[in-house]
């Protein structure tokens, strides 16, 4: 009888104390200063889903980007160094005045507030703009717009994999083609410091690279192209343009009630 008791104890002792480990583990998610507790905090319900701090970033972030790119691109078009940037300034027009009509609507549904004066620092490129003339203000309006929209490009590409919210969603897909056609145009005026953006984004990286090892100067097999097995009938095609053009075609913005 005492061994049944002492054998027991010992049973009841383990499954104790493999509890006491499982339990944060079980609820580390609802603990405070977790990602999925910051998430929660920071989102509130809303008839489309949640609307996360990330998604109400995003709508502020659009807004400012029409606030000072559109200036940016009229004073393009009325200065027009040369076509390439007067053709730029144009994309940056259309395509801001059409994503702040977006942007505004949706904001609007969801109840958050957007700014009406671009941030100082974006106040301050528009100011080098206008200070600057010839090839130094082309390589200005080239280098600044390209840096400006290669970091709301990553922006947009992490809320539109993480909303749940339909809105943001959809936002954040016309916000993706617009932004793709100011860089593909930007980059057309060949003024484009691709050193200086890669260096810059390396001395910000934390994370030492991987991947392949660098070229050995003998080439590599060739790899086998990658499709299905057998026979099988598709209807969808490839990119609708050719490459190095962006197809910024879509509906109308509509109020989705």
């Amino acid at each position: 009888m005492r061994r049944v008791n002492g054998t027991a104890l010992i049973i009841a002792a383990l499954v104790a104390t493999l509890g006491a480990i499982a339990f944060p583990v079980w609820s580390y998610a609802d603990r405070s200063g977790t990602g999925p507790a910051n998430l929660a905090a920071g989102s509130v319900a809303t008839q489309w889903g949640p609307l996360s701090a990330a998604d109400r970033d995003l709508l502020v972030k659009v807004r400012l980007a029409g606030l000072w790119e559109i200036p940016a691109g009229q004073q393009a078009m009325e200065r027009a160094p040369t076509e390439a940037i007067k053709e730029a300034g144009d994309h940056l027009i259309v395509g801001h005045t059409d994503l702040d009509q977006r942007v505004r609507g949706v904001a609007a549904q969801l109840g958050v507030e957007l700014p009406n004066q671009p941030t100082e620092q974006q106040r301050g490129w528009l100011q080098e703009l206008t200070e600057a003339s010839g090839e130094t203000y082309q390589r200005k309006f080239a280098n600044l717009l390209r840096v400006a929209h290669g970091k709301v490009f990553s922006v947009i590409a992490q809320v539109r994999d993480t909303t749940r919210n339909t809105l943001i969603r959809q936002l954040a897909t016309d916000a993706n083609q617009t932004v793709l056609d100011h860089i593909t145009m930007l980059e057309a005026t060949g003024l484009v410091d691709f050193d200086g953006i890669a260096n810059g984004a390396a001395s910000n990286a934390t994370a030492v690279p991987t991947g392949p090892p660098p070229p050995s100067g003998v080439t590599p097999r060739e790899p086998v192209p990658a499709g299905p097995s057998g026979e099988v009938s598709t209807s969808s095609r490839p990119s609708p343009a050719p490459p190095g053009q962006v197809n910024t075609g879509r509906p109308e913005p509509q109020m989705q009630l």
